[in-house]
């Protein structure tokens, strides 16, 4: 076992009835359980129920409190998304949205999914929305195009060398830059 190991939250974003979202969610933490570094967190925001309106300032509800910890512990994220209507689903938007310092100095993957598009449009508008919270956002993304014929019945990828090869590629750089942010903030506190 590894002393020290990183911690990775892979965070669906998608929760409605019937969503794509947990095909590739599990494909891609899988993958990731696979590094050795890694240690890896499934946070489905179908089951996370947070609310839907923000707070006022008081104290936060009990749902925003009791996922608080496992985005707080995460040395960083693989962020799981669709895209609706050319944008960022509203129940991603609503997570990102209860939290600041669980964000802050720490990286960001995406694998997107949808149609022609691949969900890109909706990575494109997280790309502008993250740095807000102080967040890094990794260059690679692996995204699925057309993405209901591309995985089989057991949730593995048609093209598994394709993927697998574009996934080691965004997972190396996540762990290249959670490591030395963890660092960083370990030597030096984040005050931004």
């Amino acid at each position: 076992m590894i002393e020290n190991r990183l911690r990775v939250a892979v965070i669906i974003g998608s929760i409605r009835k019937d969503r794509f979202g947990p095909i590739p969610a599990g494909w891609i933490a899988a993958e990731a359980s696979k590094r050795s570094e890694l240690d890896v967190d499934v946070i489905d925001l179908a089951s996370a129920f947070l609310p839907e309106v923000l707070g006022d300032g008081g104290a936060a509800p009990q749902a925003v409190q009791d996922l608080a910890p496992y985005l707080a512990s995460a040395d960083g994220f693989v962020m799981v998304t669709p895209e609706y209507n050319h944008s960022v689903p509203a129940s991603l938007k609503n997570a990102i949205d209860w939290y600041v310092d669980e964000w802050k100095a720490k990286p960001v993957a995406f694998v997107s999914y949808g149609g022609i598009a691949g969900g890109l449009r909706a990575v494109q508008q997280l790309r502008q929305i993250l740095p807000s919270l102080h967040a890094t956002t990794i260059r690679d993304t692996v995204s699925f195009h057309d993405c209901w014929d591309l995985f089989d019945v057991e949730g593995q990828p048609v093209d598994v060398e394709g993927c697998n090869a574009a996934a080691k590629v965004m997972l190396d750089q996540l762990i290249w830059w959670a490591q030395a942010l963890r660092d960083a903030r370990a030597a030096r506190p984040y005050d931004g």
